[in-house]
């Protein structure tokens, strides 16, 4: 496991889109402890292989001590509406409101393969909107009308901190 750069907002490789993962070899294995390593020292949320620079279909997201590595995952129902603050690891230092789903039911794969299923609400939910879509090379900003609505927050700021479970204290 290592601590690796996070790419942030400007490098072309933060759009990547994560290509499906068909071996759960050593390579997928070490992304995903990488990943998980990197998220937590940020510290943050979540953390999706492109904000690595990897092309990759697989993310890792750690809410109330619970890690969840998800490799080729998508969203297969949604329901209701949920607005809140939202960061991302690779926009350090903003905060901004996006509207998400409430709730959300995923299929993904683990580091083995197995298929796995599983729900989310509240920030496990909007953690893996925001980190799948990380994998489509899509960002939080992409939901706000204008850079305008970004909020400033100073490094260590509890509120920043949270959002970013999405993407940068998200992932």
């Amino acid at each position: 496991m290592s601590v690796r750069p996070i790419v942030l907002l400007g490098d072309p490789r933060l759009r990547l889109k994560g290509k499906p993962v068909d071996s759960f070899g050593k390579y997928i294995h070490e992304l995903l402890d990488d990943l998980a390593e990197t998220m937590r020292k940020a510290p943050g949320v979540g953390l999706a292989a492109p904000q690595l620079g990897e092309a990759v279909a697989a993310c890792t997201i750690e809410v109330e001590g619970h890690l969840y590595e998800l490799v080729n995952p998508r969203i297969v129902k949604s329901d209701g509406e949920d607005r809140d603050l939202e960061g991302c690891l690779s926009i350090p230092g903003y905060v901004a409101y996006v509207t998400r789903k409430e709730k959300v039911w995923v299929v993904a794969q683990n580091r083995f393969g197995k298929k796995v299923k599983m729900s989310g609400s509240g920030l496990l939910g909007r953690a893996f909107q925001h980190e799948f879509d990380h994998l489509d090379g899509k960002l939080y900003i992409d939901y706000l009308n204008s850079m305008d609505d970004l909020i400033s927050v100073s490094p260590g700021d509890e509120e920043g901190e949270s959002p970013a479970l999405t993407g940068a204290a998200l992932g």
